[in-house]
């Protein structure tokens, strides 16, 4: 074996292999997706001895070229004084080095925007890309599987990130020799049987235990729950309305936040396509100058994709316009980057000197056109409001559940209603920039696509300044309002100085600005979702009557809080629990083996964590598949290559590798809903997305469901989100069968919650209720 260590100080790597210390010798630790460590000693007897410095260069390679470990000195070397030698005194040096990636680790990661229905394999590529561009071949790095979507906290380091990204996607990364690799575990697999002439019998040390669960409770996060729908009537004077329901996401998160104060674009928040040099950056303005002529030729793109998911505002920023201009600012785009596919935007054409400004919606310019005046400046924002928060359900993994099919992962449908709109700012009339905003368009979009390309620019000729850009997570809560005789327009939800008209308080309330009184007998609806914890209980009836003996009722139950990969959703927690009982089996395996190189199992060269050994041991009674989790190498003979391996092993019920548990936070556990294993995914009817109350009389309210109860079933309706079910008619208003009806008003401020069932036995039912609230005066 070779030993060799470069200083950095440019004389290259020196071969230390004849100061290895024979009593003490190299240790070489490889855990899974974490950085792997050596530590080894050697001894200074002579003049020629260079100390090896604290962050140099060392790799422990075979005479094969085939590395051992290649990483840096993460510490500076500790020396011991052993005596005097026969011309000088003699020190042993003491090493501790990790591997590649403790590179990546010394450097602070740039703040980002959360990675968006990316692959594992591609966020971890990015990340290496932001750190180190170049230096580490990334070829090796599979996709792997695509997550909804990871925040790339800077407070972690590297591999950190690489450990998260591992475990949402039961994959398994190593750094070796400046390549980086990254794939689904168990992709390599050994076989170590009893009957090879190689066995080692003393060296297998075999750790069953009771590894069955059959009754799974996962506890998941808060999760938007009811659709609800809030009535109220303006007399005036009234400012504050109070909502029935605390929203899911009652306040906003900035995803970003840009005013072009570097001198140029951030690679990690924009991509730009500028074959025509159109673009720059001066004076804290992004300038956009000309274009090839082309559709979708010159771009500035945002990196990530944007969920169509709650409620999300897209300011583009305030606009000046320096001539007539053609093309598309803020546009969102399903596909490739061009005017035929944008789902929504402003379509800039020109007019004259100046420029016309108009929606555009599914590729068609629509609506009234807005003309802009010369000096004037134009804040463009784009408001898209979904009763769907995530556009993707969470993916789970196991064994029997690899990268690529894992549990979940199905994208989720949802109509969103958009609104674009324009507010016009003259600066030499301060009162505009608290003025109305024009609304250019306002409508809800079926079916709309969950995820877009968000192109601030597509120009074909622009001439304009753009002053700043800012993504934000808005609070989840839609406002429309109709004055008597009139259609309702939606109100817009954020800063007075935004041109917003209200805002959500934490109350919660609904608050108008002073400014925007709602009139007597103006109508006033808020949509949102409610909030709850996301949890479920999933039993397996078949193991539990298999395990079933006298007293012993054949349950074996578990409590988890998945912490990652999050349960956001009651959903969620329903795959999360199926994937924890399709992997659970009546005997866990976990074990070690210990040894020597040249009898590794499977006639491997090497073996890594991440790789799956096939243990066949009749004799114990084993045979199963599990994954090295550790492995342990002693170069206990350095001249001829001899190794000693000791290889940790663990199945999934063993030791978890694509789950996280924590303890759940919660004082006492709710009632929850018990599902059996195969009725997950096929026992829930639609909700009632489209309930709304269509009149309100003095002693009756008028109910649309908002589609037809199937044939046999109906909507039943309740007092209070409970009880659901044909047993119980306590709290019950009744049980209809068309879909529009009339229910008892009994006073002034009064919640109903509806849910639709079928004609099963016993009957299926929507997962969340439709929840309806009046406030209005008798």
């Amino acid at each position: 074996m070779k030993l060799q260590i470069d200083n950095l100080d440019g004389n290259g790597a020196i071969d230390y292999s004849m100061a290895i210390d024979g009593l003490k010798p190299p240790q070489v630790v490889r855990k899974l997706n974490v950085p792997a460590e050596l530590q080894c000693s050697l001894l200074a007897d002579g003049p020629e001895f260079v100390a090896p410095a604290n962050g140099a260069r060392i790799t422990l390679a075979k005479t094969s070229g085939q590395d051992v470990f290649t990483g840096y000195l993460s510490k500076p070397p500790a020396f011991e004084y052993l005596g005097w030698g026969e011309r000088r005194p003699v020190y042993r040096y003491n090493l501790v080095a990790l591997s590649d990636e403790s590179v990546l680790d010394r450097k602070r990661l740039p703040t980002r925007s959360p990675f968006v229905a990316r692959t594992a394999g591609n966020a971890l590529r990015q990340l290496t890309q932001d750190l180190l561009p170049g230096v580490f071949d990334t070829t090796a790095v599979q996709d792997v599987d695509v997550l909804a979507s990871y925040i790339p906290n800077p407070q972690l380091t590297w591999s950190q990130h690489a450990l998260a990204l591992a475990l949402q996607c039961r994959g398994s990364y190593r750094a070796m020799n400046g390549t980086l690799m990254f794939a689904p575990v168990d992709a390599a697999v050994y076989t170590l049987n009893e009957t090879d002439t190689n066995f080692s019998p003393q060296g297998l040390n075999l750790l069953p235990v009771d590894g069955l669960v059959n009754d799974v409770t996962v506890v998941g996060e808060i999760e938007p729950e009811a659709y609800v729908k809030d009535y109220f009537v303006g007399d005036g004077l009234t400012l504050k309305f109070y909502l029935s329901q605390t929203p899911f996401r009652s306040t906003s998160l900035t995803l970003f936040d840009e005013e072009y104060t570097d001198a140029t674009l951030d690679v990690t928040r924009w991509n730009v396509t500028d074959p025509a040099h159109a673009v720059a950056v001066n004076n804290g303005q992004l300038q956009v100058a000309g274009g090839t002529g082309a559709d979708g030729a010159t771009t500035v793109a945002f990196v990530e994709q944007i969920e169509l998911g709650g409620a999300t505002v897209l300011q583009h920023g305030d606009v000046s316009f320096g001539a007539g201009s053609t093309g598309v600012l803020g546009g969102l785009y399903p596909g490739a980057v061009s005017i035929a596919g944008c789902f929504a935007g402003f379509q800039i054409t020109p007019n004259g000197t100046l420029s016309n400004i108009q929606a555009l919606v599914n590729g068609v310019a629509t609506g009234a056109v807005f003309n802009t005046v010369a000096g004037h400046l134009y804040a463009l924002t784009t408001r898209l409001y979904a009763l769907e928060m995530f556009r993707r359900e969470q993916t789970f993994h196991s064994p029997a559940n690899p990268a690529g099919s894992g549990v979940g992962g199905a994208a989720v449908s949802a109509d969103v209603r958009v609104v674009l709109e324009v507010h016009d700012i003259d600066p030499t009339n301060p009162a505009t920039q608290v003025a109305p905003s024009t609304v250019l368009y306002d409508n809800v979009i079926s079916s709309a696509p969950g995820y877009c390309t968000y192109a601030l620019i597509n120009a074909a000729n622009m001439q304009c300044e753009i002053a700043f850009t800012q993504v934000t997570q808005a609070a989840d809560t839609e406002v429309r309002s109709a004055l008597p005789g009139q259609g309702y327009n939606t109100q817009l939800v954020g800063a007075l100085a935004d041109g917003a008209a209200c805002t959500i308080d934490s109350g919660p309330s609904l608050d108008f600005f002073t400014a925007y009184v709602p009139a007597p007998n103006q109508l006033i609806e808020v949509r949102y979702r409610g909030r709850g914890r996301s949890m479920t209980r999933v039993t397996n009836p078949a193991s539990i009557a298999a395990q079933h003996n006298g007293a012993d009722d054949g349950i074996r139950g578990v409590l988890r809080h998945v912490k990652e990969p999050m349960a956001r959703t009651s959903v969620d927690c329903e795959n999360a629990a199926l994937t924890i009982l399709g992997r659970a089996t009546a005997v866990a395996w976990a074990g070690e083996y210990d040894t020597w190189s040249d009898f590794l199992p499977g006639a491997a060269s090497d073996i890594f964590p991440g790789d799956a050994l096939q243990v066949n041991a009749a004799t114990r009674g084993a045979a199963f598949q599990a994954t090295v989790r550790e492995v342990n190498i002693v170069v206990n003979d350095f001249a001829d290559e001899h190794c000693s391996y000791k290889i940790k092993f663990a199945d999934d019920n063993a030791k978890e590798l694509a789950f996280q548990f924590d303890a759940a936070n919660l004082a006492n556990l709710p009632d929850v809903s018990t599902l059996i294993n195969t009725q997950v995914g096929n026992v829930y009817l639609a909700d009632l997305t489209a309930a709304e109350i269509t009149q309100v009389g003095s002693t009756t309210l008028s109910v649309d469901a908002g589609i037809a109860p199937p044939s046999g079933g109906g909507v039943e309706v309740r007092w209070s989100d409970q009880g659901w079910g044909p047993a119980n008619n306590q709290n019950l208003v009744g049980r209809f069968a068309t879909e529009g009806f009339t229910i008892p008003r009994l006073s002034r401020v009064q919640t109903c919650y509806l849910r639709q069932y079928d004609a099963s036995v016993p009957p299926k039912y929507s997962r969340y209720s439709a929840a309806l609230h009046v406030d209005y005066p008798s």
